[in-house]
């Protein structure tokens, strides 16, 4: 896909300019250099790869979507690259052991909702989008040597997610060296004037300015975001269940926003929402007076940018009324049940927890009750004996219809 002619024009505002390369930007390489291009009213083409490694994309991946759509608002072409062959041979930047191997099939089904979760944030009919199987699926194996000779074993293993693992003796496979040089040729495939990427990304981004020179191109500049730690102050990840993904329904991404760690509220506002830096200054000298009001408005940033101001509001007033008024959601998930079942059963089939084990935890910490009385559950495995209103954790329901079974007559 190939971006339409765009009818606006490059803003040349040096304040805006300064704006966009210093908010949630932890290094730019080289700072001056690419300041002096934004200024000099050349459009530039800006690369953002993002590899269908998971179904969804959470707030910490959109970081570098919303900087992308903040060049797209100066006027310069966004160029969004679906890693389709880098997705099969995995990142392992920050992984602290190896990422396996994806199947084509496996990647293309992550894949296939990626550009409406995209279009929320950045405007693709000005966009060019491309596949990275297109090019890197073509190449032999001679160009694939030649490309690796510009660099060295030394400089893989100097980076520090490498360095540990080694330390740790844990197995690095020679497949993730490969993944530098695909993600490095993707900028010479598409003519890169600028690389966003994250703090974990530096030496795949670097690589690119590498592969450039090689390929006799002007080097890249590039942009390296801050990492958004997840709600519980760890590594956004699918896998610890810390994220916020932009298919979260409303309801569901405001009530995790407000979970997130009150030391990161400010960071949030910060990258996380277009809020002004002016505001957002305003608002840190605040929070320690009205933390809790101050996060009700974060949230309602977030979700207003990804579903509606009205989504926010009503999402607000959903939160209020069930978290701060202890009174039951407008809407929970609801089963119909037969008299034989039991709580376990029911709560595994539903999906409400993970695991047994997880339900023992829930009762030990007094997470399992009836959601109307207030009751604490202990008994799980009995059969259920009558029509109940479960609250599960801190903000999961599930409302539990016994059926009438009529009895057999005798």
């Amino acid at each position: 896909m190939t971006a339409k002619k765009q009818k606006d024009t490059v803003i040349v505002d040096s304040a805006r300019i300064q704006e966009v390369l210093t908010r949630g930007v932890a290094e730019t390489i080289s700072f001056e250099n690419l300041k002096k291009k934004l200024l000099s009213g050349k459009r530039l083409r800006v690369k953002l790869g993002i590899d269908p490694t998971s179904p969804n994309i959470h707030l910490g991946r959109a970081v570098t979507l919303l900087k992308l759509r903040d060049f797209q608002e100066l006027g310069h072409i966004p160029v969004l690259i679906i890693g389709d062959a880098t997705g099969v041979i995995g990142d392992t930047s920050d992984k602290d052991s190896g990422r396996p191997m994806l199947s084509s099939k496996e990647v293309k089904n992550n894949e296939k909702t990626y550009l409406k979760q995209i279009e929320k944030i950045v405007d693709l009919s000005r966009a060019e989008v491309h596949h990275n199987s297109k090019w890197l699926n073509k190449l032999s194996f001679a160009e694939i040597g030649e490309q690796a000779d510009q660099f060295s074993i030394s400089d893989f293993i100097a980076r520090d997610i490498i360095k540990r693992r080694l330390v740790a003796g844990k197995r690095v496979s020679l497949r993730e060296t490969l993944y530098p040089l695909m993600q490095g040729y993707d900028s010479v495939a598409i003519k890169a004037d600028i690389e966003i990427g994250g703090t974990d990304q530096r030496f795949n981004v670097l690589s690119g300015r590498v592969l450039q020179q090689h390929y006799k191109q002007e080097s890249q500049d590039v942009v390296i975001m801050e990492m958004l730690l997840g709600i519980d102050g760890r590594k956004m990840s699918s896998s610890w269940g810390n994220i916020i993904a932009l298919t979260d329904t409303p309801n569901v991404m405001y009530a995790n926003i407000m979970r997130v760690h009150d030391s990161l509220v400010m960071k949030y506002f910060e990258i996380c929402t277009r809020v002004s830096g002016e505001e957002v200054a305003r608002l840190q000298k605040e929070f320690a007076t009205r933390p809790r009001e101050l996060k009700m408005r974060l949230a309602r940033e977030i979700v207003t940018l990804y579903h509606s101001p009205g989504a926010a509001q009503k999402a607000e007033e959903e939160f209020v009324k069930v978290f701060s008024n202890k009174e039951l959601p407008s809407s929970m998930p609801e089963t119909l049940i037969g008299n034989a079942s039991s709580l376990e059963d029911v709560l595994m089939k539903e999906g409400m927890v993970p695991s047994k084990s997880e339900i023992r935890r829930l009762i030990e910490g007094g997470g399992l009750r009836d959601a109307e009385t207030g009751e604490k559950i202990h008994e799980v495995k009995a059969p259920i004996s009558k029509s109940i209103i479960l609250k599960i954790g801190k903000k999961k329901f599930l409302k539990i219809t016994l059926k009438h079974v009529p009895k057999k007559k005798e």
